[in-house]
């Protein structure tokens, strides 16, 4: 009698948003329209007592950053004190789900103090209904843009790269805040080679420690294998260890100047990728790659979410620690 093997169906549906994400029937309030305060001593922010507010009318805009997801991202300067700031703006007629997840990313700047996280220094009320959202500037743009205009990176930068990464994503996780779209064009950077964590549209705050985090958002290309199919891969799900495999690619990507898991100059489609990433092995560094980094790589992407190790394990990874002696 011939054997039959039950072939095993994939369950690769994408689940139905959380009640909680689901758009709303009803405008959602905007935050006051504050400066937070911060109390570098205490290494707080104060968001409850401001004692400066900025209107749109004392920012001049110098140029375009940027555009995307139903606004724009403006430099600037204030008129009265020659600072320079980023100017986030959402526009009024925008889609309602863009205006939540700039509601939600807001939420997420407020409540965070770090020095690898962008920092927000207030929110606008604006003409027309926009929403406006002044943060910190990075004049070097971002870690996409730089790979772009200089090639790719050394094992020694990314070391140095990786840590402060890590170290975001640590006290984000240490804050129960999930980023769920990690990549190079959401770490800012500037000239001294400061790298800080932006755009927290996708993220989440994580209510309980095993709150359920596998949703349908975020960059797909970044996304790891338990987001596509929870049921083979988020055994003992770990929602925190998403971000560390959107790491891994990261610096991958980095490293080699494409993105891991196609030819250089291929264009992903959802197909291959879900493909590449639920059915193929993880990325492989090339040869001449030091064994540090390959096994700090392997160390991000693990198929099986709870083998990945956490942001502060990490941290004390020989590929950290010995090339920032």
């Amino acid at each position: 009698m011939a054997l039959v093997r039950e072939r095993r169906q994939l369950n690769l549906r994408l689940p139905l948003p959380e009640p909680s994400e689901r758009r709303p029937r009803f405008p959602l309030p905007l935050p006051p329209s504050s400066i937070s305060t911060t109390n570098s001593a205490a290494n707080t922010t104060t968001t409850t007592a401001p004692t400066t507010t900025i209107s749109i009318s004392e920012l001049e805009k110098l140029k375009v950053l940027g555009h995307g997801n139903g606004g724009t991202v403006y430099k600037v300067r204030h008129k009265r004190t020659s600072a320079i700031y980023a100017l986030k703006v959402v526009h009024g007629d925008s889609d309602p789900e863009i205006r939540r997840q700039v509601l939600r990313e807001i939420s997420i700047l407020r409540r965070t103090d770090s020095p690898y996280i962008i920092k927000c220094h207030g929110v606008i009320d604006m003409p027309g209904g926009d929403i406006g959202i002044l943060m910190e500037y990075m004049n070097s743009g971002t870690l996409e843009s730089l790979l772009k205009s200089h090639a790719t990176f050394t094992e020694l930068s990314l070391a140095k790269i990786a840590k402060q990464v890590l170290s975001g994503l640590d006290y984000l996780h240490n804050h129960k805040i999930i980023h769920r779209d990690l990549k190079p064009s959401n770490l800012l950077v500037n000239r001294e080679m400061e790298v800080k964590i932006a755009d927290f549209g996708v993220s989440k705050i994580m209510c309980r420690t095993l709150d359920p985090c596998n949703s349908y958002v975020g960059t797909c290309a970044y996304m790891s294998p338990e987001r596509f199919d929870p049921d083979t891969y988020g055994v003992n799900y770990n929602g925190y260890a998403a971000d560390i495999w959107s790491l891994g690619l990261t610096l991958m990507e980095l490293y080699m100047g494409h993105f891991p898991f196609l030819p250089p100059g291929q264009r992903p489609d959802w197909a291959t990728l879900m493909c590449a990433i639920c059915f193929g092995e993880p990325p492989s560094l090339p040869e001449g790659t030091s064994g540090n980094f390959k096994d700090f790589i392997e160390c991000c992407l693990q198929k099986e979410s709870s083998k990945r190790w956490s942001a502060q394990q990490l941290l004390q990874h020989p590929f950290i620690l010995s090339n920032l002696k």
